[in-house]
C-alpha cells in the first residue's frame, strides 16, 4: 500500500475537525470545556491584572511552551493547565477596575455568537461559503441603516474603526478623483494631481486619518488638522478659514471628517453644522462614530448624535459601547452605490452573472475577502437583551464618568480637564506638594505604572499642551462609584509617597 493509500484510509483524523463522527463531537465539547473553564478561572480573578512584568510573562511562557512546533500525545488538561497559567496574565477587561482603554466587558450572547461563529467558519465572501449568514450580515446593515436614519443606505462589517475610517476615506479618493479629474483611479491609478486633495478633521480625530491617507497614497500632509474648542470639539470657525484658504490656495478639499467621540476626551464634534458645510463645498462628510455611536441606542443622549444621519459614510464599532467581543466594526453609507467605487468581479468568487441573478455576494462592499461571520453576536445580542437594558448600561457609564468628574473636581489633589460628554473623564494628579512640572509629569505616570505592577488597577494615560494626565474610560456597566473612589484613594496615597521621594530628588 503506498503512502498516499494509506492517508486516505486512515481515520486517526477523524477526533481533530468538527463533523457529525462521535470522536469529534466527543473532542469537540472536551476542548470547549477546558477552555471555557480558562476564562472562568480568569473571571474569578480579584484583580483586574496579575502584576506580571513583561520579562516575567515571556519566561513563564517559554518555560511551559520551549518550543513553537506541533507535539504528539500532549494530555488536553494539562495543556489546558498551562495555557490558564499565561491567560492568567491578561487584561481582565470585565473587571469592574479596568478602566483604561475604549476595550469594553464583551457580553454573554456575544461569546455565544463566537462559538457559533468559530465552530461554523463560515467566509462572508460569497454566498456559497456562507449561505444563511450572508443573510444574517444583510439584515443586521438593513437594521443599522434604519437606527441611523439611512433610508437608502447600506453596510457591511469591518474588523473596526480603522478599517472604516479607511474605507470611507478610499470612496470619497475614487468620488474627487471623478469629479476633479473624471479619472478612474480604480482602472488609472494615481493621478499626477493627486497631491491637491486635503482632508479635515479636528486636531482631536483618531490617528486613523493620517493612516489611511498614507496607506491611500495621499500622504499624511494631505490632512489638515482643524483646531479643538475649549470643549475637545471641532472649531467651526477654524473649519470655515481652513476652508477658505485651501481654496484660496488652489488645494482641493475633498473630504471632511466628523467626530462622534474622540478618543481622549470623548467629544463630540457639531455634526449638523459640519454637515451644512460640507454640503456647501461639496465634501464628503465621514463620521466616525466608533466610540459614539451606541449612543442610539438611549434616549437620553440619542440628541447628542443629531447630524450623523447626513454623513455620506459612517464608522460604528460594536467592539465599544454595543459590548461585543472584538472584532466587530461595521462600515455604512447613506446611498447604497457608494459602494460601486470599490465594485470588483471575479470569475472564481462573485461573477456578474450572480449579480444578474440576485445571488448576494457580500465582497463588492468590502476591501476584506475573507471575513469572519462576526454580524452574528450583535444580531444574537440584540434577540436576547432588551433596548431598555441597553439604554440603562449606556446612561450608568456616563452618568458614572459625571460623577468621576465632580468628585475629581473637589479633591485638591487633582485638575480635571474637560466634562464629560460620553464617559472618558481626563484628569492630572497635581498633590499638594511643590513639584517641576517635569517631576509632576513623572509623578502621573509613575501612579499609573506603580497600580498596574501591583495588579490594582487598569487606567491609561495621555498628554494634554505638554501635561502628562491620566485617563478614565467607563465602558464597563459593573463598574460602581465605589470602584472609582478605591481608586482615587489609592492615587492619593501613591501620590503622597512618591511625592516626598520626589521631592527628596528634587533637593
Amino acid at each position: 500500500m503506498d503512502h498516499l493509500t494509506a492517508i486516505q484510509e486512515k481515520t486517526a483524523f477523524e477526533h481533530l475537525f468538527l463533523s457529525n463522527y462521535e470522536s469529534s463531537l466527543k473532542n469537540y465539547e472536551s476542548q470547549m470545556t477546558h477552555a471555557m473553564n480558562c476564562v472562568k478561572r480568569i473571571m474569578m480573578s480579584q484583580n483586574p491584572y496579575s502584576g506580571m512584568t513583561p520579562f516575567d510573562v515571556k519566561k513563564e511562557l517559554d518555560q511551559h511552551f520551549p518550543v513553537f512546533h506541533p507535539k504528539m500525545n500532549q494530555n488536553q488538561q494539562a495543556v489546558f493547565e498551562k495555557l490558564t497559567d499565561i491567560t492568567s496574565n491578561t487584561i481582565h477587561v470585565s473587571h469592574p477596575l479596568t478602566a483604561a482603554h475604549l476595550h469594553c466587558p464583551p457580553m454573554i450572547p456575544g461569546l455565544a455568537a463566537e462559538a457559533v461563529i468559530s465552530g461554523l467558519n463560515q467566509s462572508m465572501d460569497s454566498w456559497d461559503q456562507s449561505g444563511a449568514a450572508t443573510m444574517v450580515e444583510q439584515y443586521v446593515m438593513n437594521g443599522l441603516c434604519g437606527m441611523f436614519q439611512l433610508p437608502d443606505g447600506d453596510g457591511v462589517m469591518t474588523s473596526g474603526g480603522t478599517q472604516s475610517n479607511l474605507m470611507g476615506l478610499l470612496l470619497a479618493r475614487e468620488r474627487a478623483a471623478l469629479k476633479f479629474w473624471g479619472w478612474n483611479i480604480k482602472k488609472q491609478g494615481l493621478p499626477k494631481e493627486l497631491h491637491r486633495l486635503k482632508i479635515l478633521c479636528s486636531e482631536a480625530a483618531h490617528f486613523s486619518v493620517q493612516q489611511a491617507a498614507s496607506i491611500l497614497g495621499l500622504g499624511e500632509d494631505s490632512v489638515v488638522l482643524v483646531k479643538a474648542d475649549e470643549k475637545y470639539r471641532m472649531c467651526m470657525k477654524d473649519l470655515a478659514a481652513c476652508l477658505y484658504n485651501l481654496k484660496e490656495n488652489g488645494e482641493l478639499p475633498f473630504a471632511l471628517i466628523g467626530t462622534a467621540g474622540t478618543t481622549d476626551f470623548g467629544s463630540i464634534d457639531p455634526l449638523e453644522e459640519m454637515s451644512s458645510l460640507a454640503k456647501d463645498y461639496d465634501l464628503w462628510f465621514h463620521a466616525d462614530a466608533a466610540y459614539g455611536g451606541g449612543l442610539v441606542l438611549t434616549d437620553t443622549h440619542k440628541h447628542k448624535l443629531a447630524g450623523l444621519e447626513k454623513a455620506d459614510s459612517i464608522t460604528v464599532d460594536f467592539h465599544k459601547m454595543f459590548y461585543q467581543p472584538i472584532s466587530c466594526g461595521a462600515f455604512l453609507v447613506k446611498n447604497r452605490e457608494s459602494f460601486s467605487f470599490i465594485r470588483h468581479h471575479a470569475d472564481y468568487l462573485n461573477p456578474i452573472e450572480d449579480e444578474e441573478d440576485d445571488i448576494p455576494n457580500l465582497v463588492f462592499k468590502s476591501i476584506q475577502t475573507t471575513r469572519r461571520f462576526d454580524a452574528l453576536k450583535p444580531f444574537l445580542s440584540f434577540q436576547l437583551v432588551r433596548k431598555e437594558e441597553w439604554a440603562e448600561m449606556i446612561d450608568h457609564t456616563l452618568l458614572l464618568a459625571q460623577k468621576t468628574y465632580e468628585l475629581l473636581k473637589k479633591e485638591r489633589e487633582f485638575s480635571v480637564y474637560h466634562q464629560p460628554e460620553l464617559s472618558t473623564v481626563v484628569f492630572r494628579y497635581i498633590g499638594t506638594g511643590i513639584l517641576t512640572h517635569e517631576k509632576l509629569n513623572q509623578l502621573n505616570y509613575q501612579i499609573r505604572e506603580i497600580l498596574l505592577k501591583n495588579g490594582e488597577v487598569i487606567m491609561a494615560r495621555t498628554k494634554v499642551d505638554g501635561d502628562a494626565c491620566l485617563k478614565f474610560t467607563f465602558l464597563n456597566p459593573l463598574t460602581k462609584m465605589a470602584d472609582v473612589k478605591k481608586i482615587i484613594r489609592r492615587m492619593k496615597e501613591i501620590g503622597e509617597d512618591e511625592t516626598r521621594r520626589l521631592q527628596y530628588e528634587q533637593t
